[in-house]
């Protein structure tokens, strides 16, 4: 019976000290991975343009209708005597402007 408990301890020195030393690789193994993603992620940062301004809002396209409105509405106060010529050419400074 000692060689038979002697087999089994042994066995099972050896099959600890085996999955220990997986273990130990595994976690090793992952680390490495673990590092190797992130390196890659900050690469994938630095070599990432940066994203496109905004584009510039450009003018509706109904923007010269309403300042046509404007002046229209500008010259029917100078003609009723509301607004003065240089008040008049002020204002159309502005809205053209």
């Amino acid at each position: 019976m000692p060689g038979l408990l002697r087999g089994v301890a042994r066995t099972a020195v050896i099959a600890g000290t085996a999955t220990a030393v997986s273990n130990r690789v595994s976690r090793r193994q992952g680390g490495r991975w673990a590092q190797q993603e992130a390196q890659q992620q900050q690469q994938a940062q630095q070599q990432a343009p940066p994203p496109p301004p905004p584009p510039a809002a450009a003018p509706p396209a109904d923007d010269m209708t309403t300042k046509i409105e404007q002046l229209k509405q500008l010259s029917t106060l100078k003609e009723q005597g509301v607004l003065t010529e240089t008040e008049f050419a002020e204002q159309k400074r502005r809205l053209l402007g």
